[in-house]
């Protein structure tokens, strides 16, 4: 069974989104879960003893469970993570060359029709959603 299927049909019904899952060499199956106003260790107990039962009628083999937040620096995966986070600053790895580099840390101005328009350095790019290979939210501190 596709365990990223599993979290996409359950998660929601709970009220959570499945942000992204990891399952290491060792066993360990780690799953990242948020919702509007982010997670607290009770959301996580919550989804880690309902996710427990559902793995189990649904046979996904792992040895241990671990349920966390995105963190500050989310994973940046779907366009909706690109429409929600308008306006966040992002760090960007692109598959293939965007005017002449492949690494972007800039802000997000919009998402549409499958293109992420970033701005940088004084300029502006678009981003075909399918040359995005990795993007994380790059957190600001204000003192």
């Amino acid at each position: 069974m596709d365990i990223q299927a599993v979290l996409d049909k359950t998660l929601p019904g709970l009220g959570y989104e499945a942000v992204d899952y990891e399952l290491t060499a060792q066993g360990v199956l780690r799953v990242f879960i948020d919702k509007e106003g982010g997670i607290t260790v009770e959301d996580c107990a919550v989804v880690s003893n309902h996710l427990s039962r559902v793995f189990m009628v649904e046979d996904v083999d792992y040895k241990h469970l671990e349920i966390s937040s995105p963190g500050l620096d989310r994973v940046l995966k779907k366009p909706q993570d690109f429409i929600r986070f308008s306006g966040s600053l992002i760090k960007l790895k692109t598959r293939l060359p965007v005017e002449g580099q492949k690494n972007f840390i800039g802000r997000i101005e919009s998402f549409e029709d499958g293109v992420l328009r970033l701005s940088f350095d004084g300029k502006t790019a678009e981003i075909a959603f399918e040359n995005i290979d990795k993007a994380r939210i790059k957190p600001e501190f204000k003192f």
